[in-house]
């Protein structure tokens, strides 16, 4: 590789990046302005779009859910690891981070929809937080980037102790949210790898050399 398309592969990826820094930006904005309106009214939003287990008429807040909390502890605790996550799952290209969240958010929702205790309503961006896990441990190995495949390594050794999250130990926390979300990056993963062009093989020179039969 010539170092001019290096220098251009090098700036595209930094566009990228400051893109996706301000997109998590303002997700998480859109995440506080909403908690700002629901905390004063004690969560009614939250009690009204979170996902209530296997509610028919509750399959469409699967998609609002992950954007609602149940208080500020809630929030903040989310906050953090979203930013985190979500920036690394989306400086590659925030078109292809948007179909990931999609993906994460549905299969997160549907999780929980499914097999949550009956009657529970279910919020909270920790689906989400742990989808971008799921999908920034695994896309270097799918992608075969050598550096996304460091920062997976080093995420999946600095936060070892959230995959206890992924089974049921804490009541009142969702892990069959954070277990499906997981998954649904993992399966975004690869879904979504960057796929390359399969290598043209070189004619063999001895067979090109030979004339052609006449007819």
């Amino acid at each position: 590789m010539t170092e001019e398309p290096a220098r251009s592969d090098a700036e595209a990826m930094i566009a990228e990046a400051k893109k996706a820094l301000w997109v998590m930006v303002g997700l998480l904005a859109v995440l506080w302005v909403v908690q700002l309106i629901n905390a004063p009214s004690g969560y009614d939003l939250s009690r009204e779009y979170g996902i209530e287990a296997r509610d028919p008429s509750s399959l469409p807040e699967i998609l609002s859910s992950p954007f609602l909390h149940f208080s500020w502890a809630h929030i903040e605790g989310n906050s953090g690891p979203l930013f985190v996550f979500g920036f690394l799952a989306a400086y590659r290209g925030v078109k292809k981070w948007l179909s990931v969240s999609l993906l994460i958010i549905v299969a997160s929702g549907l999780g929980v929809w499914f097999i949550s205790p009956s009657h529970s309503v279910t919020v909270g961006a920790s689906g989400l937080v742990f989808g971008y896990f799921g999908y920034i441990i695994v896309r270097g190995l799918f992608d075969r980037h050598l550096i996304d495949i460091v920062i997976g390594l080093v995420m999946a050794l600095c936060f070892a102790y959230q995959f206890a999250s992924l089974l049921p130990t804490e009541e009142g926390v969702s892990w069959q949210g954070h277990l499906f979300g997981f998954a649904g990056g993992i399966v975004g993963g690869w879904l979504f790898r960057d796929r390359r062009p399969k290598a043209v093989a070189a004619p063999d020179a001895a067979t090109t050399l030979l004339p052609k039969n006449l007819t």
